[in-house]
């Protein structure tokens, strides 16, 4: 096996490549679009480099075929954040030979000790948290726009390596065709009935308006609940939403006010993996029409909500049931759309996950955000230990987790790939 960086345009096509090779046969892969992939590693377009850096390596067998790959990036405005600087790998795919992903963790781990960095947590994005983050261990189907999707076994190969849990992240879905519980309506129609309280659904001519109200609840529900956290950008967000305007649905994403004051939040987007299944990562002029045939035709059938804050002080007032009871209509009036896949809540987050049951969501899908410490004598510690221990010590028994699957279950199909036929 040999590992060659990514350093040219060849290079660059194989790194886009591999998981196209090993993800072939599988019905459930959605490839991601080339260009999100070009655009991560573009110093031009993602600000991370600023303060940052990032390399690639692909990995061939003896006879020249692709069977993996891994980036490894930090910026030190993040990395610094931890006790170890930390940074991350991502784009990990690989054949189930425990060798060769030795191989590209090794390289990552070295060229990371390199700049400084102390730890790596993986998989993860070399950009927001809400896109492409986590090891998906249970829950093999078709993953939501955005999610991340890998073979079950790359769990062991994380594992065997000596990546640790560093927190795990829940998806829940929800059937809209289904009535929502009583209990909740009571809730959603008296918080709605209150004077200083308005429900306003975002306006596509407005956006940076939005953008700037997101980023005020962002901001004060994290700087009350992690001390450290890194403030979300307001650029970074309106770009992000000016890239998606050809799928947003303005009546999907909902905001709070409270005496004229952004109080809450919550973004839906539709579930365009729908139509990216068809494409095969390639956004030319023909695949843009066949996206916009799709859209119009009513294929997109999923809905995901990517992001959802609440101001500390409103938390635990219904604010959420007000959202919901506002998402009734449009949701009625969109008849096509069957599903809501909430994505994902930490395990540091209980009272959202009891939120998300409330509302009937079950959980469907269960990812692992991994760290694995350079200095491998040195203590492990869980994220945000102390919070997650003083939740534990106030609701024990409060609280149950409720899997209505095997968190051990195996892709359906996970044979269907042999190391012989790459």
């Amino acid at each position: 096996m040999r590992l060659i960086e990514v350093s040219d345009k060849r290079t660059r096509k194989d790194f886009i490549k591999v998981p196209k090779i090993l993800y072939r046969k599988d019905p459930f892969w959605v490839t991601p679009l080339d260009q999100d992939t070009i655009s991560a590693f573009d110093p031009e377009k993602n600000k991370l480099f600023n303060r940052g850096n990032a390399r690639r390596w692909i990995l061939c067998s003896e006879d020249h075929k692709l069977i993996g790959r891994i980036a490894a990036f930090y910026n030190m405005n993040l990395a610094t954040q931890n006790k170890q600087f930390t940074g991350g790998i991502g784009w990990f795919d690989c054949i189930n030979d425990q060798n060769a992903a030795n191989m590209l963790f090794d390289v990552a781990r070295d060229w990371l000790k390199d700049e400084g960095m102390g730890a790596m947590d993986g998989p993860v994005n070399f950009g927001t948290n809400n896109t492409n983050w986590g090891l998906l261990i249970a829950g093999f189907t078709q993953p939501g726009y955005g999610m991340p999707y890998n073979f079950p076994y790359y769990r062991e190969l994380f594992e065997n390596y000596g990546f640790l849990t560093y927190f795990q992240q829940y998806s829940y879905h929800i059937d809209i065709t289904r009535p929502f519980p009583e209990r909740f309506w009571k809730i959603a129609d008296w918080i709605s009935k209150k004077k200083d309280y308005e429900f306003r659904h975002s306006k596509l001519d407005q956006a940076e308006k939005y953008a700037a109200d997101v980023i005020k609840v962002f901001n004060k529900a994290w700087s009350e609940f992690k001390d450290d956290f890194v403030p979300m950008d307001l650029e970074d967000l309106t770009n992000a939403l000016n890239q998606a305007k050809a799928f947003i649905e303005e009546d999907l994403i909902w905001f709070v006010y409270h005496k004229g004051e952004p109080i809450a939040f919550y973004i839906i987007f539709p579930d365009v993996n729908q139509i990216l299944k068809h494409l095969n990562g390639k956004l030319h002029l023909l695949n843009k029409l066949r996206f916009l045939y799709y859209l119009k035709t009513r294929k997109v059938t999923r809905v995901r909500a990517i992001a959802a804050g609440v101001v500390p002080k409103f938390r635990n007032m219904g604010i959420e049931s007000g959202i919901f009871k506002n998402l009734e209509i449009p949701f009625k009036k969109k008849y096509w759309l069957t599903e809501v896949e909430l994505s994902w809540v930490g395990d540091f987050n209980p009272k959202m996950r009891s939120m998300y049951e409330a509302v009937g969501g079950k959980l469907a899908k269960k990812h692992l955000t991994l760290r694995y410490l350079f200095d491998r004598k040195a203590k492990f510690e869980r994220f945000m230990p102390e919070y997650m221990d003083k939740f534990k010590q106030q609701h024990e028994g409060d609280y149950q987790e409720e899997i209505n699957f095997n968190p051990e279950e195996k892709h359906p199909k996970h044979n269907f790939l042999k190391n012989k036929e790459l």
